[in-house]
């Protein structure tokens, strides 16, 4: 009972600096359009900032729980189709579709949590990896869905139906769901709820010998996780215009996802952001100027700024700051 109070305690008095200084910094960010013009830096902006959402969604399973999930893209793809096909079949606006594919991902890691969450280490990776073929597979061979061929967006310019002509209000969105996202995860890993993630990760046989209910905690990371991403996979959807099955149930994202979080730092809040604004204008960048060429110049590049950061900062990005503290001292 002394720990319960002392946890809800704390959860009471969460600082709230670093809202004020995401708000900031999401305000900066919207300031941008209204200086840079070029259409590619707008987009590798947009890029960087979504990739950063995707890794802190994906950092309360694989950074804070400790479950490593590389078919987080089944949860893009899922977002992405509920969103237009409820826009293409039913007329529904995205601003419904999109919560609504958030709910539906929610509901899918729910279902494949129970099973799922049992396992851990390599064996709950390799069934994530599995589940995201599954839904490849469903979805190349389900024709109501577009199939193999995909689905497109409408063209138009409706803000109700979050069609626009110009990239810049899908950049100002892009902005404002990441400062939410931060926020969401934020205060969940500031809460009970996230301080029983990081007791289980440690060690779940002795945080469950102290009460901590580790199943239904596993199941909430998984669920809210899966749900975010999903809200993102909508958002993702309309943005491009055009979906298929390889596209949105990709392997090469969830990885990328992965990286985004390792390269940042895993298990902290700021990893994620940090580590995509190193690796998408990296990869974006290089992938332009030499992808043509057919070399895979970008590619190795791309691995190659990994594997150092891999060796020389194995906590990621974000203990730099750290070391030049420390060695000051």
């Amino acid at each position: 009972m002394t720990t319960t109070r002392k946890i809800d305690g704390a959860s009471s008095g969460v600082p709230k600096w670093p809202v004020a200084v995401a708000l900031a910094a999401a305000v900066l960010l919207a300031l941008v359009p209204l200086v840079v013009t070029d259409s590619f830096t707008l987009q590798v902006l947009l890029l960087a900032i979504m990739f950063g959402a995707l890794g802190a969604c994906w950092n309360l399973v694989g950074g804070f729980l400790g479950r490593i999930s590389f078919g987080h893209a089944v949860f893009v793809g899922v977002g992405g189709y509920t969103t237009l096909l409820l826009l293409h079949h039913l007329k529904l606006t995205p601003l419904l579709g999109i919560p609504l594919g958030g709910l539906i991902s929610a509901a899918l890691a729910w279902l494949v949590g129970g099973p799922t969450l049992r396992l851990s280490g390599h064996y709950f990776a390799m069934a994530t990896i599995a589940l995201l073929q599954i839904g490849l597979l469903l979805m190349i061979n389900w024709d109501w869905a577009g199939g193999a061929v995909g689905l497109e967006a409408p063209i138009g310019d409706a803000a109700w139906m979050l069609l626009f002509r110009s990239k810049v209000p899908y950049y100002w969105i892009a902005v404002g769901l990441a400062f939410l996202t931060f926020c969401a995860t934020y205060f969940l890993v500031h809460s009970k709820t996230g301080f029983y993630w990081r007791a289980i990760n440690g060690d779940e046989a002795a945080s469950r010998s102290l009460g901590v209910p580790a199943d239904r905690y596993k199941m909430l990371a998984f669920v809210m996780s899966a749900g975010m991403t999903g809200v993102w996979g909508g958002f993702f959807a309309m943005y491009v215009g055009f979906i298929d099955p390889e596209s949105m149930f990709s392997l090469t994202m969830s990885v990328q996802v992965v990286l985004v979080a390792i390269l940042g730092g895993v298990g902290t809040l700021i990893g994620p952001w940090l580590g995509a604004a190193v690796l998408l204008p990296l990869s974006e960048g290089t992938r332009v100027l030499w992808g043509s060429s057919g070399l895979g110049l970008d590619l190795l590049i791309f691995g190659l700024a990994i594997l150092l950061v891999t060796l020389f900062l194995p906590g990621g990005l974000v203990t730099l700051g750290r070391r030049r503290g420390s060695a000051r001292r």
